[in-house]
């Protein structure tokens, strides 16, 4: 489902604009400004509006809705994708789960695709939102607010597995298994 679809001009956001087709007719006429849109767990259906109205490629696509992938990081046709697993200790059951955060950034938009309630990405854009500045950077500030995520939050179950014992370390770890360097290194050039 779509969560939220807001227009950001001079780091504000500026109100309006329901659906990523009007949004992304908003931004083409206004140099200075950017889409971002959220969505939870979307269906094939949901993300089709989505894909159309900013040309994402089928293979992110297909990825972004199937969710379980790898942590990585491609470029299609000039749009950055990305894939983040966030971590949460889970107390009363003494576990570490993971969530999972696609993200497609292209020069003008930011499309955000969250699977499991560990990647709540609420927080996130409130904070962004508050900072003008920050926000003024476009699509850039909120890849930086969106991979910062993962990152204070693994670094928050980090902290606390020693007193739960080691045998969560390995958990914490998996997920953090990136591409190897030099297909990493392809991926990007295309």
């Amino acid at each position: 489902m779509i969560v939220d679809c807001a227009i950001y001009r001079n780091g504000k956001r500026l109100s309006g604009h329901d659906s990523p087709h009007d949004a992304q007719a908003v931004c083409g006429a206004q140099e200075d400004a950017f889409v971002w849109i959220g969505l939870y767990e979307p269906t094939e259906e949901e993300f089709e509006t989505v894909r159309s109205a900013f040309d994402l490629h089928e293979l992110a696509v297909e990825d972004a809705i199937k969710a379980h992938q790898r942590p990585k990081l491609e470029v299609y046709d000039g749009t950055l994708f990305l894939v983040l697993k966030p971590a949460q200790y889970v107390d009363e059951r003494e576990e570490v789960e993971f969530g999972e955060i696609l993200l497609f950034v292209g020069p003008r938009f930011v499309v955000s695709v969250r699977h499991r309630a560990t990647s709540s990405l609420g927080d996130v854009r409130r904070r962004l939102e508050a900072d003008d500045e920050m926000l003024r950077h476009g699509p850039a500030a909120a890849l930086y607010a969106v991979v910062e995520l993962p990152v204070h939050a693994r670094a928050g179950v980090a902290v606390r597995l020693p007193a739960r014992g080691r045998r969560h370390a390995a958990a914490l770890r998996r997920p953090l298994d990136l591409l190897p360097p030099r297909r990493l290194a392809l991926s990007i050039e295309g």
